[in-house]
C-alpha cells in the first residue's frame, strides 16, 4: 500500500483544481495514517528540482480553505516532458521514496503519466486526475473546472446581450478553447428565446471563413438590429490554420515553448475589428477577449463542480491503490459517476464536441448541445424581458 504520495498540478489553473488536491491529501491521510504526502511545486518541475511542500500535517481546516480557492495552490507548469525529461522525474520520485504520483491536469498531463508508467517498470503507481476548462478529455462526460468556467461564460453573454439590447451594435467575445468548442458553446446555455444572444457561435470543430463571418453578422443585424457573437480562440480556416495565423502577420505571431501559436490577445482582437470595419463600415462594434478570467473567477465557483473535483481527488487515491490509471467523470442515467479508465485512453488525445451539438448549416448550437449544457449549467437568474 502507498506510504509516500507525491501530488502535482499541471496546465492552466481552474476554479476547482485545489478541491482535487485537497481530496487527494485528505483521503490519502485517512486511508494511510502516517503516510507522507508531498506536493511538488510547479508540476513536474518541482519533482525535477526537489522542490516540495509537505502536506502530511497541514490542518484540515487550512486544506478546506485552500480547496475553496481558485488557481493552483502548488503552482503549475506548461512543461510537456519527453522521455528524457520523464527519466529525470522518475529519478526524483524515487529519491523521495514515492509509491504513488498523482498528477492533476489535462491530456498532456495524462501523457506524462503514461510515459512514466511505461518507464518505471512497475513498483510505483501513476494516476491522472482530470482538470480542464476546455472539457476535452476522452472518456469524460465533463471535466472538473468546466462547469464553473461555463457558468461564467453563460452569465457573461447573458449580460452582454442585455447591454446590446439597450445600445444596439455588434459584440464579439473571444472564448478560450484551442481544439474544442464546449466552453464557447456554453455562451448559449442561458438563452431563452431565438432573439437572445449569442446569435452566432464559431467553434474549432467547424472551419471558419471571414467572408461568412461578416455575412452572418449582416444577416443577424438585419433580423434583430444587434448581433452578439461567441468565438473560440482556436477556430481555424479551411486550410487548417488557426484564425490568428490567417489574420495576423507572421512577424507578429507569438508562440509558446511547444511551438503553439498564442491564440488570444490584442492582435487577434484588432484583426477581427478590422474585418468588421471593412465588412460593416460605420456599425458600432466591439471585440473582447474574455481571456483567463472565466477559468478561475472566484465569484463563479459552482458547487457541483467543486464537489466533483474533490470527489475525483478522493477516488484518485483508490486508483493509486489499484496500481494507477486515469480518473474519469462519466454520465450514467443523468448522474455523474466517477470511474477508473486506462491512461492510454486519455493520454495525448482530444475530445471534440459531437457533430450533432452544432447545427449543420447555421453557426449555432443544436438541441443535443443545448440539452447537454442545460444538464450541466442550468439557468440561475430569472430575467425580466426588456421592452426593446
Amino acid at each position: 500500500m502507498p506510504q509516500t504520495f507525491v501530488i502535482a498540478q499541471g496546465g492552466g489553473p481552474t476554479a476547482v483544481i485545489n478541491q482535487t488536491l485537497a481530496g487527494i491529501v485528505l483521503e490519502a491521510r485517512r486511508r494511510h495514517p502516517g503516510a507522507k504526502v508531498l506536493g511538488a511545486r510547479h508540476g513536474v518541475r518541482g519533482i525535477r528540482d526537489g522542490d516540495y511542500v509537505d502536506l502530511s500535517d497541514i490542518p484540515e481546516e487550512q486544506l478546506r480553505r485552500i480547496a475553496a480557492t481558485p488557481s493552483a495552490a502548488l503552482g503549475s507548469t506548461r512543461d510537456k516532458p519527453d522521455a528524457a525529461y520523464c527519466d529525470v522525474v522518475l529519478s526524483g520520485l524515487k529519491k523521495v521514496g514515492a509509491d504513488a504520483f498523482v498528477y492533476i491536469g489535462g491530456n498532456d498531463t495524462a501523457g506524462t503519466q503514461q510515459i512514466l508508467t511505461d518507464a518505471s517498470g512497475g513498483g510505483m503507481a501513476f494516476v491522472h486526475a482530470p482538470k480542464t476548462i476546455d472539457n476535452d478529455l476522452m472518456e469524460n462526460d465533463h471535466t472538473p473546472g468546466f462547469i464553473s468556467a461555463a457558468e461564467f461564460v453563460a452569465g457573461a453573454f447573458l449580460s452582454i446581450d442585455l447591454d446590446f439590447r439597450a445600445l444596439p451594435g455588434i459584440y464579439v467575445g473571444i472564448v478560450m478553447g484551442r481544439h474544442a468548442g464546449f466552453l464557447t458553446a456554453a455562451a448559449a446555455a442561458w438563452r431563452d428565446e431565438d432573439s437572445d444572444g449569442p446569435h452566432l457561435l464559431y467553434v474549432p470543430e467547424r472551419a471558419f471563413s471571414v467572408p461568412r463571418f461578416v455575412s452572418d453578422i449582416k444577416e443577424t443585424m438585419g433580423r434583430y438590429g444587434r448581433c452578439v457573437v461567441a468565438i473560440s480562440e482556436g477556430v481555424s480556416t479551411a486550410d487548417g490554420r488557426s484564425l490568428v495565423e490567417s489574420l495576423v502577420s507572421p512577424d507578429r505571431l507569438e508562440r509558446d515553448a511547444h511551438g503553439n501559436v498564442k491564440l488570444s490577445g490584442s492582435d487577434l482582437n484588432r484583426a477581427l475589428e478590422q474585418a468588421l470595419a471593412e465588412g460593416l463600415p460605420g456599425t458600432r462594434a466591439r471585440v473582447d477577449a474574455l481571456g483567463y478570467v472565466p477559468r478561475g473567477y472566484v465569484g463563479a465557483v459552482n458547487h457541483t463542480d467543486a464537489q466533483e473535483a474533490f470527489d475525483a481527488g478522493v477516488f484518485a487515491v483508490e486508483v493509486a491503490e489499484r496500481g494507477g490509471g486515469s480518473v474519469a467523470l462519466q454520465e450514467d442515467d443523468g448522474k455523474t459517476v466517477i470511474r477508473q479508465v486506462a491512461l492510454s485512453d486519455v493520454a495525448g488525445k482530444t475530445r471534440h464536441m459531437p457533430d450533432d451539438f452544432m447545427l449543420t448549416d447555421v453557426n449555432h448550437i443544436a438541441q443535443p448541445g443545448l440539452d447537454y449544457l442545460k444538464r450541466l449549467v442550468p439557468g440561475k437568474f430569472p430575467i425580466g424581458r426588456p421592452f426593446v
